[in-house]
């Protein structure tokens, strides 16, 4: 049974690690993107963690010009579960928070190839690559914003329940990132206002299931890709076919904007407000479209509107439309209000 991050945010349950199929299906996608740069993973046990050793493995073969990997030490899992590496004496005894930093993968085995055995070799022979930390590894110390303050890009699966912080942290240090975050997300004011700005957007994939500590898998049905990295489908246009007919296209009860229930519906010779489903953002190009808005931030109550309690479902703002035949009007889950780019804006 699949479940929300919002879940795992209530009960604070933030052990979720990514498979490795999952993070080389999204990095495929900006391998130039990553060249020549500093990698920080700062929310994965580098013994632990699969961003780890995608990054090891994969090290020359994106030519990367360092990887930093911190653990945290609170973590339910360091030293105990999830091993990438089973060395005897490889990893730091207890449950100590520490960073490794690799600058190099050389083919120590002279097998002509570069993997985790040559990771391996690495870290048994340079003891420099693994170094204590001081505090906790928790992403908002100070020696980890020094570490941050290092990275070209950041690349992790960030806790649950502190995703606003980990967002604002990446802002104001102005860093490029790719982080697995909710689809929800973009319902909330904060994370909203990033991608209507353009500084962030969704990137290729989704991530369905996630193991946890014990080696179970647990399911999501709303995982994600965030990013301010470029992707290539941000410069393709939504190929549209419908023409307007405004007895298919209704008008919200509380908010001058028509309903386009599907995005692939979105009329092609429309160029008013309109109101979309948040799958609408997987889509998105803003040379084509404009982000005008969201249901939560442009509807009005529908009691300002006149409107009769008891004809409406009472709650949080949201775009209402009215019940054929009936004198009542059903809430519709949230809107993003978008309004076709002219010619001359792109």
């Amino acid at each position: 049974m699949a479940i929300t991050l919002q879940a795992a945010k209530l009960t604070k349950n933030d052990e979720f690690y990514t498979q490795l199929r999952d993070i080389e299906n999204e990095l495929r996608h900006y391998k130039e993107q990553l060249k020549g740069k500093t990698i920080l993973c700062n929310c994965d046990d580098p013994y632990e963690s699969n961003f780890f050793k995608y990054f090891a493995a994969s090290f020359n073969h994106l030519g990367l010009k360092k990887l930093i990997s911190t653990s945290y030490v609170e973590s339910p899992v360091a030293g105990t579960q999830l091993p990438l590496f089973e060395l005897q004496g490889l990893k730091p005894n207890g449950k100590q928070p520490f960073k490794l930093e690799i600058n190099t993968v050389p083919d120590n085995n002279d097998d002509g190839a570069i993997d985790l055995f040559d990771v391996e070799l690495l870290l048994k022979n340079d003891k420099n690559t693994a170094t204590p930390l001081i505090g906790n590894g928790d992403f908002r110390s100070e020696e980890c914003i020094e570490l941050l303050s290092q990275a070209d890009i950041v690349i992790t699966n960030p806790p649950f329940s502190l995703y606003r912080q980990y967002i604002a942290q990446l802002m104001d240090y102005k860093k490029q990132f790719l982080i697995i975050g909710d689809d929800n997300w973009v319902t909330l004011k904060d994370t909203f206002s990033l991608i209507q700005e353009d500084k962030m957007w969704l990137g290729y994939g989704r991530v369905k299931e996630f193991k946890q500590p014990d080696g179970t898998i647990k399911k999501f049905g709303n995982k994600c890709w965030y990013t301010n990295l470029d992707t290539r489908k941000r410069h393709d246009n939504i190929e549209l076919y419908k023409k307007y007919d405004p007895k298919e296209y209704p008008v919200y009860a509380n908010f001058d904007a028509i309903e386009v229930s599907r995005v692939e519906n979105i009329p092609i010779d429309y160029d008013g407000l309109m109101g979309v489903p948040i799958t609408f953002l997987s889509k998105y190009n803003p040379e084509q479209f404009e982000i005008v808005g969201s249901s939560r931030g442009l509807g009005r109550k529908m009691s300002d509107c006149g409107y009769d309690k008891g004809t409406y479902v009472q709650g949080g703002v949201r775009f209402y439309l009215p019940i054929t035949h009936t004198h009542t009007f059903r809430c519709l889950y949230d809107r993003i209000v978008i309004r076709r780019r002219a010619k001359d804006e792109v």
